[in-house]
């Protein structure tokens, strides 16, 4: 049941995002995300500290899958699609696809040694990294809602 909850959740807020980037811009989109995700996380290492296991966790897992997968999952691949200059498009895209896939990578293979150390410890690191996501995209990165290849160039080259 939990699987066709969570496959349910995945499909849903995908469509979330897809119906809203336009909309709502994608730095907002990210934003919501980043704290969705952060609460969840928390959430799930205080419940890992009094080691709680239940539908509760369950309800903050979905939450963080949620928030991820109407920011961060669809997301991120749209932003990295416009975010460069045409010039270095292809080179600097292929080089953040990598960098992602890194990412990817080195959470999947950490995790298990993490968990072995710390179930609080864990989730709440993700939970920081979630916080700095939020914190990164505020400060870091521009809107490109609505703004054509051409201008989102110019908003680099006046930085």
């Amino acid at each position: 049941m939990q699987t066709v909850v969570m496959g349910l959740v995945n499909v849903i807020f995908t469509v979330v995002a897809i119906l809203t980037v336009d909309k709502w811009g994608r730095k907002p989109l990210l934003m919501v995300g980043s704290v969705g995700m952060a609460i969840g996380m928390f959430a799930i290492a205080g419940l890992a500290f009094f080691e709680v296991i239940g539908i509760s966790t369950l309800v903050f897992i979905i939450i963080y899958t949620a928030s991820f997968m109407m920011s961060w999952g669809p997301i991120c691949w749209v932003l990295i699609s416009e975010i460069f200059p045409n010039k270095i498009r292809g080179r600097a895209v292929a080089v953040a696809v990598v960098a992602q896939w890194a990412a990817n990578y080195f959470i999947s293979s950490t995790y298990p040694s993490m968990m072995e150390f710390s179930g609080t410890a864990t989730y709440g690191f993700y939970g920081v990294m979630s916080l700095i996501s939020f914190i990164f995209v505020w400060k870091m990165v521009p809107e490109t809602k609505g703004k054509s290849l051409e201008e989102i160039e110019n908003i680099w080259t006046k930085a």
